[in-house]
């Protein structure tokens, strides 16, 4: 079960300086609930929708209530330890979590990673209440960790771009959105837009629109405005002309799953900016934390890539994911009746045209399978330290 109530001002945190929480758990008299800002109903109106069981979650998750790689993972923790504290089927709600959207591995990542949580603890024989307390702060310290890393994030590509393309006045553009309505924090790519912004050294950022259901023109807009940056958003069309007339010094991008060999699946229109960036010897980084790396998948044919309604693409004006009611207009026919659509969520660029991969653990420039492997040791590492204390606690 799932209703809205209008989005509440003044909550704790980073992201209320710049509106209301992108996520969170409450416990609210009727009981537990995740609570998400309703990205669908941006940048007209902060609404947030209350979701009180697991599949009003997963129906958020696939309708785009809540999007992006990093934010989904705190999802489907919150989404466990919300199974965990209804008493319902965990390992059944794990799954319906971590199959929400195939190509986002961070979603599934998040939802084993409570869940896991909750078995030690009944494993320990700490009973279903006390166990579903620990499911509960496991999901808190995913979403805390976010956060950390986030800022791991924006200083890593910062530092990066000062090497890339020295001496400020930097032009970048970016495609989908990847701010703080993706992360626990500021967020991956545009978390170095910022940090580049509030070093002075941003000249204009940037947006592709996103097509068919303009993220870009949407959410990173919605976001670039609130942070006082100066943005331009371009049609995806325009992004060659842009290049051409030498507009462009950087392209940062997030991504939603980075296979072992470094080809990084992201929104779709991600890869043609990468031959774009090729083709005029533009930096091309793809900024995301180290749990997008998927080391199970060996390379970028192994990337499972989600294919999503045709009326996202033939139903205006926002397309047919309920973007058009939350602006409270009818959706129309863009294509005659009976056309076919050819809709993927995402598309995978091969490492060759990834100048470079920033992580919350490091830099992989260039990107090798060697390199990737190495930030994922370490970030092992310090996950196994973290648990470690949260069992001695």
């Amino acid at each position: 079960m799932h209703f809205e109530w209008p989005a509440r001002r003044g909550q704790t945190g980073r992201m209320a300086e710049e509106g209301v929480p992108v996520i969170r758990y409450e416990e609210l008299p009727e009981g537990p609930a995740v609570v998400l800002l309703d990205q669908r109903r941006l940048p007209g109106e902060e609404t947030e929708v209350v979701c009180t069981d697991v599949p009003a979650l997963v129906d958020a998750i696939q309708s785009l209530a809540v999007r992006g790689a990093p934010v989904l993972g705190i999802t489907g923790g919150y989404g466990v330890a919300l199974a965990a504290a209804l008493r319902v089927d965990v390992a059944d709600a794990a799954e319906q979590l971590a199959n929400a959207r195939p190509t986002a591995v961070n979603l599934a990542y998040g939802a084993r990673r409570v869940e896991a949580a909750y078995r030690e603890a009944e494993r320990a024989g700490e009973g279903a209440e006390a166990a579903a307390v620990r499911a509960l702060a496991q999901a808190r310290a995913l979403h805390r960790e976010d956060a950390e890393g986030s800022a791991r994030l924006a200083e890593y590509g910062s530092a990066l771009l000062e090497e890339l393309v020295p001496g400020g006045g930097l032009r970048i553009l970016t495609h989908c959105n990847t701010g703080r309505l993706v992360s626990g924090g500021e967020g991956t790519a545009l978390a170095v837009v910022k940090a580049v912004h509030r070093a002075g050294a941003l000249r204009r950022l940037w947006v592709g629109e996103t097509r068919p259901l303009l993220q870009g023109a949407r959410l990173t807009a919605y976001e670039a405005a609130k942070a006082g940056m100066a943005y331009s958003v371009l049609t995806d069309g325009a992004a060659g002309s842009l290049f051409a007339s030498g507009e462009v010094d950087a392209v940062l991008v997030g991504a939603d799953r980075i296979a072992a060999d470094g080809s990084v699946a992201n929104k779709v229109g991600t890869y043609p900016l990468a031959v774009l960036a090729r083709h005029h010897r533009v930096p091309f980084v793809a900024v995301a934390p180290v749990t997008t790396i998927d080391p199970a998948t060996a390379s970028g044919c192994d990337i499972e890539v989600e294919q999503r309604a045709a009326h996202e693409v033939t139903v205006g004006p926002w397309g047919g994911s309920g973007l058009s009611g939350a602006e409270g207009k009818e959706g129309r026919a863009l294509v005659p009746v009976g056309a076919q659509a050819y809709n993927p969520a995402f598309d995978v660029t091969p490492s060759e045209l990834v100048t470079a991969v920033v992580t919350d653990e490091g830099v992989a420039s260039p990107v090798t399978a060697e390199r990737l492997t190495e930030l994922c040791s370490a970030s092992r590492r310090q996950a196994s330290r973290s648990a470690d204390g949260m069992m001695r606690s």
